[in-house]
């Protein structure tokens, strides 16, 4: 499979930062781009992740250069031993789906834009490399063509009597927003949308949404902020359970500084 590059102002949007900032960063020693014949600077999904790490690094925790530089190398990935495959791997051609769902409704990508709110030029690259977009923006726009993220996900299937799913053997979603992963707990388009999100330091949802149904959230390992309505803040850790409506706007980051695990069921099966 071919990997997908971004260029300067791709990469830049989808971390946040301005590509004066990427520019700076690279003289820092704190990322190395992909450099064409022409020397052009292209970012492969790791270097995205690792520029979020880095403005976390920068933003939430003030420290400079050589002490980021210290902090990723000792986060550096170890070989990985073999896993057992998944039991099935979901499509991972969201952007694809998103493309045909916009030009079977005869949408510009403007007109998307302008009913969602997310910028023409990331839905072009979502669209694209099936990259960069927030779970905040991916349920505005699974809600503006009248489906579902777990639809999209191509995890929903259809509605089974009993599923059972031994350990570490979960479908995961594909992996579209950075930071996030999300493994189905229970397969099928059921009542319950059971899911397993582990949050990468930093992660969030980028903005506040909100959808029909009720939600139960049971943390696992770390600690999360849940912001509902606005205005009302909630921090809930490890052993911790939290339920909201699901109609209430909520949006939510991982506070710790490693991983954030979380038993997530929605109900019904509307996220």
């Amino acid at each position: 499979m071919e990997t997908v590059r971004f260029k300067i102002a791709e990469a830049a949007r989808m971390a946040g930062v301005s590509a004066s900032t990427l520019r700076l960063w690279e003289s820092q020693g704190l990322i190395e781009p992909v450099r064409t014949e022409t020397g052009q600077r292209l970012y492969e999904q790791t270097h995205i992740d690792r520029l979020k790490k880095i403005s976390w690094l920068r933003s939430e925790k003030g420290i400079n250069p050589a002490a980021i530089r210290d902090n990723l190398a000792a986060e550096e990935p170890q070989p990985a031993k073999p896993r057992k495959p998944s039991r099935r791997a979901p499509s991972q051609q969201m952007g694809a789906k998103i493309r045909k769902l916009r030009r079977d409704a005869g949408e510009t990508l403007e007109k998307v834009s302008q009913d969602t709110g997310i910028s023409a030029s990331l839905l072009s690259t979502f669209e694209r490399t099936s990259q960069g977009l927030s779970l905040k923006s991916l349920h505005d726009l699974a809600h503006h063509f009248g489906t579902s993220f777990s639809a999209l996900s191509g995890t929903g299937g259809t509605r089974t009597a009993e599923s059972l799913i031994r350990r570490g053997r979960w479908t995961s979603w594909p992996a579209t927003t950075t930071g996030v992963s999300v493994q189905v707990l229970a397969e099928g388009r059921n009542m319950m949308d059971c899911h397993r999100f582990v949050l990468a330091p930093g992660a969030t949802s980028e903005g506040a949404y909100a959808h029909e149904g009720e939600e139960f959230i049971h943390v696992l390992a770390g600690s999360m902020e849940i912001v509902l309505d606005d205005d009302q803040f909630f921090v809930i850790s490890e052993g911790d359970s939290f339920y909201f409506e699901s109609r209430r706007p909520h949006s939510w980051r991982n506070l710790s500084e490693g991983e954030t695990v979380l038993l997530w069921i929605n109900t019904p099966a509307s996220f």
